[in-house]
């Protein structure tokens, strides 16, 4: 039976103290409390205990196992997520009390945003390619990755912390427009969950942003993950130097031969370099986008598959490789709610029960000028706002993956 927590300590709802970063992360300013001060009705954002699991086990939302199958104290878990960063990422897009958030028996719904970025580029320059909405229903029995097109346009609402005074653009600039002027990435996630629930009227639970750089180590934490490659793909941003798999812009460093990097189709054990870039591709896919969609979800799934199967959460060495590697690769909001206190918690869920889902039927959708979402889509989202979304499926079919 969940463990039921309280709500944010009052304490918590001041300025927060300084947490601690990874170096895969860009630095932000750490700033407390909600955009322009709490309200009255706003729920005291908790870290779900399912949450927890989803991102500390997992690291980027890679599902979760049965929790008797954990081993391991406390003492373990909270020494081995000690170095992950943790803060305020859902601003005024939080679960209020009158939409169930304070209670753990009711659905549960995370934004995932994965940003693709690298040392050198500055940190409120980054937007968000990898746009993802996880629902879990109030029967805590199935899960469901939901993406949201990067080129959706978008009714992106003022944000007085970085400055932008709102207007319409692609969605994925919203993390951008949060992120300018010291909004910093939590910004960005705050203005990125506020233009969603505008957009859905879909409330969160809690929130992550996935470097995607990290994820390459928590793949290999695992050591290898089994993908099925639906259709060949030439990689446009790796090459084979001698041999070994390097980025295009360093490979041409080197001024020696290279050969492309190309998946091909069937299924494979891959290394964490080359799921990683597969999950990467775009603009050389038949569908674009969409199709990489259902490639990182169907990386995601692959990671929580191989976590619970191959002994990583009875192992505590291996167990706490993966969670180090995890705390290098994203950035929580835990609401103040200690970690430990989530990763026992949550039972019944496990990589099998997660469910891909297509948006826009997994195609382009356009009004006849800008990328929207198609009707069947509002009625998707809809269906996660009333927790029906079984049903919606159930009566939807064609909206699940094809993806293994």
């Amino acid at each position: 039976m969940p463990v039921q927590t309280s709500r944010r300590p009052p304490a918590l709802e001041s300025p927060r103290g300084p947490v601690r970063a990874s170096t895969s992360i860009p630095k932000q300013p750490v700033k407390g409390g909600k955009p322009g001060g709490g309200s009255a009705k706003k729920r005291s954002r908790r870290k779900d205990p399912l949450w927890a699991r989803l991102t500390l086990i997992f690291g980027a939302v890679l599902m979760v196992a049965s929790g008797a199958a954990i081993v391991g104290s406390k003492a373990l878990i909270s020494s081995a997520t000690g170095n992950i960063a943790q803060r305020n990422l859902l601003g005024d897009a939080g679960k209020t009390d009158a939409e169930g958030g304070a209670s753990l028996d009711g659905p549960i719904d995370m934004l995932l945003l994965g940003v693709d970025a690298r040392e050198r580029w500055a940190a409120d320059d980054v937007r968000a390619d990898s746009i993802i909405v996880l629902h879990i229903p109030a029967t805590h029995d199935q899960a469901y990755l939901i993406s949201i097109p990067r080129d959706t346009e978008a009714q992106i609402p003022a944000f007085k912390k970085s400055g932008y005074s709102g207007g319409t653009d692609k969605i994925n600039a919203a993390f951008q427009a949060g992120a300018r002027n010291g909004g910093g990435w939590e910004g960005g996630a705050q203005l990125m969950a506020q233009t969603i629930k505008k957009m859905t009227g879909i409330s969160f639970d809690g929130a992550a942003i996935i470097n995607f750089g990290g994820f390459k180590n928590v793949i290999e934490a695992l050591g290898t993950v089994r993908i099925c490659v639906k259709q060949e793909v030439e990689s446009i941003h790796m090459s084979y130097v001698d041999g070994k798999p390097m980025w295009n812009a360093d490979a041409k460093k080197t001024g020696k031969q290279r050969t492309p990097v190309v998946h091909k189709k069937g299924c494979r054990e891959m290394e964490g370099w080359a799921a990683l870039d597969y999950s990467r591709q775009r603009k050389s896919l038949k569908n674009g986008d969409y199709d990489r969609q259902q490639n990182q979800q169907q990386l995601i799934k692959a990671m929580a598959k191989k976590a619970t199967q191959d002994g990583t959460l009875t192992n505590p060495i291996k167990l706490n490789k993966l969670i180090d590697a995890a705390g290098k690769a994203f950035i929580l909001d835990t609401a103040g709610v200690p970690v430990p206190d989530f990763v026992f918690t949550m039972r019944g869920v496990t990589g099998n029960d997660l469910v891909m889902l297509k948006t826009n039927g997994g195609t382009f959708h356009s009004d006849g000028t800008r990328e929207t979402l198609s009707a069947q889509t509002m009625d998707m989202f809809r269906a996660v706002k009333q927790d029906k979304l079984a049903e919606f499926v159930f009566a939807n079919p064609e909206v699940v993956s094809s993806r293994e």
